[in-house]
């Protein structure tokens, strides 16, 4: 299954800029032509396509490309026709939701049934954003100053999109990402330059096509492959640059934040987790232990949200662990393309091996493996003649663990979850709170006031009630502390891809100012 569509992948992938596929910058001044990154792919360990890492003179000329279109295009066409065109997109994407989806499998290593959901929620994103271009992306305020009388002095505010800004992916969500940062962008007038992750490039690519079909004018959305340090940090330092929205991890994500700051540049950074889950005795337990799973074993663990550390209230620990352990055994990990398959490959071979030592690390430490008779933290091969090679784990259950353990601070990125006993709601908040992350948080229980107490005290960004792991595009997405800065979604994003000017209208005269006449 995998084979035959990876069959469909070009062996080379190119630039798109100016609404088409690019292979060099014509005369280039480069002494040598770009290198180039082997992208693997994670369920097979097979060589899936080649990118180029894009080089200054192709950032030159694309940002340039970008600015044009969108000075003389894009930021005069009226926020109606700009939602048509998103509109457009999103019916294309929305008839190619299959093979979106397989792309996106061999792209990532996670299950069909996840990225068939996944490339909805993404279109969903679309949509919602075309709302905001017509009713609220141009929208200012009309603030009177001296009384109502039509003589009243009175002032106005504006608001401009920023021109060009720049979009770097994450390589668990690739379309995702994709569509966060570019709709909200393209919806206030701005243009976009998109660098997917060197890991999984195949998405941007035909969300660009997607683009240019739809009917957005050339130059308005590109995508430069390449990798962080070369690329990336090029993009970021570039004085044609307005804004930067970055999702990865916290230390890249300063560097990121410090090299925008070099220019002034705002810049939205979605980064890193070590999220709480909280789990009192009066929640009910069956969705209580669905909710864990969704925190932890979706997208292999992949997840910056994640609740990786799930504090359950003590009189009902054993009873969790115990349904929480039946239903993880029944878990298929295997082959992304089969949809009966729960949890897929992990990101690549090296990461896998990464979170392989946190699972020693938690087990040095004292930590015991819930599901370790089950083969639970440890690496399996699926013998299906496709995927033998492929970077595969099972979920792990950690137990007898304590709040200063490493497995329990440092965000593992992959399928292991620690489960930690409580008594008092003050207690879980104190150490809810003690992480220098913020991103999200769970809490379950049937008292509503207690779960909006929780709500109000504990610091991150993004909360459930009841539920885990839903990101609708209504709702803003955004952490605090480590975790970010900015918001992607919501009405409020709008806030974060454009500019406000504030213009005062004198209706009066001014010739007696107190300066002589």
């Amino acid at each position: 299954m995998i084979r035959k569509v990876a069959s469909r992948v070009p062996a080379k992938l190119s630039n798109y800029i100016g609404g088409t596929t690019v292979a060099t910058v014509p005369k280039s001044t480069s002494p040598t032509s770009n290198t180039t990154y082997s992208v693997l792919n994670p369920s097979t360990g097979e060589h899936l396509t080649t990118i180029p890492i894009t080089n200054n003179d192709e950032i030159n000329h694309c940002l340039s490309i970008a600015h044009t279109a969108q000075q003389n295009n894009w930021s005069v066409v009226s926020p109606r026709e700009r939602s048509r065109i998103l509109l457009n997109t999103a019916e294309i994407l929305r008839t190619e939701t299959q093979p979106l989806a397989e792309l996106e499998c061999l792209d990532t290593g996670r299950p069909i049934s996840e990225t068939l959901l996944d490339i909805r929620g993404a279109v969903d994103c679309l949509e919602y954003m075309a709302g905001i271009s017509v009713t609220s992306s141009s929208v200012g305020q009309h603030i009177l100053l001296n009384g109502s009388e039509p003589s009243s002095s009175f002032g106005y505010t504006r608001r401009e999109p920023l021109g060009v800004t720049v979009g770097i992916g994450s390589w668990n969500y690739p379309l995702q990402s994709a569509i966060w940062k570019s709709a909200p962008a393209l919806a206030c007038g701005n243009s976009m330059v998109f660098k997917p992750s060197e890991r999984t490039p195949l998405l941007a690519l035909k969300l660009a096509e997607a683009y240019t079909k739809a009917g957005l004018p050339d130059g308005i959305f590109n995508v430069l492959y390449g990798d962080g340090t070369t690329t990336g940090a090029a993009l970021v330092s570039h004085p044609l640059v307005s804004k930067v929205s970055f999702t990865g991890s916290v230390p890249t994500g300063t560097n990121v934040y410090q090299t925008a700051a070099q220019t002034m540049k705002p810049v939205t950074l979605e980064l890193g987790g070590k999220s709480p889950l909280i789990i009192f005795n009066d929640a009910h337990l069956e969705n209580a232990v669905a909710g864990a799973m969704m925190a932890n074993w979706y997208s292999c663990g992949e997840v910056c949200s994640n609740g990786t550390r799930v504090f359950v209230q003590r009189s009902i620990y054993d009873a969790f662990c115990q349904r929480l352990l039946e239903r993880t055994s029944k878990l298929v990990v295997g082959n992304p393309m089969d949809p009966q398959t729960h949890v897929g490959a992990m990101i690549s071979e090296d990461h896998l091996q990464s979170v392989l030592q946190y699972v020693k690390l938690g087990l040095d430490e004292g930590g015991s493996i819930l599901n370790g008779d089950d083969g639970g933290g440890e690496r399996i091969r699926i013998r299906d003649g496709e995927c033998e090679e492929g970077a595969f784990m099972k979920p792990a259950i950690f137990v007898n663990v304590q709040d200063d353990m490493t497995i329990c601070r440092d965000e593992i990125f992959g399928p292991v979850m620690t489960i930690l006993p409580f008594d008092t709601e003050e207690e879980v908040v104190r150490r809810s709170n003690d992480t220098p992350f913020g991103l999200a948080a769970g809490i379950y229980t049937r008292d509503l006031s207690k779960a909006h107490r929780l709500a109000a005290s504990i610091e991150a960004g993004t909360l459930w009630i009841n539920n885990y792991n839903l990101a609708p595009s209504e709702l803003p997405w955004k952490g605090f502390k480590n975790s970010g800065l900015g918001q992607e979604n919501g009405n409020a994003s709008i806030n974060y891809w454009t500019r406000e000017k504030s213009i005062y209208c004198e209706m009066g005269d001014m010739y007696d100012c107190g300066y002589p006449m």
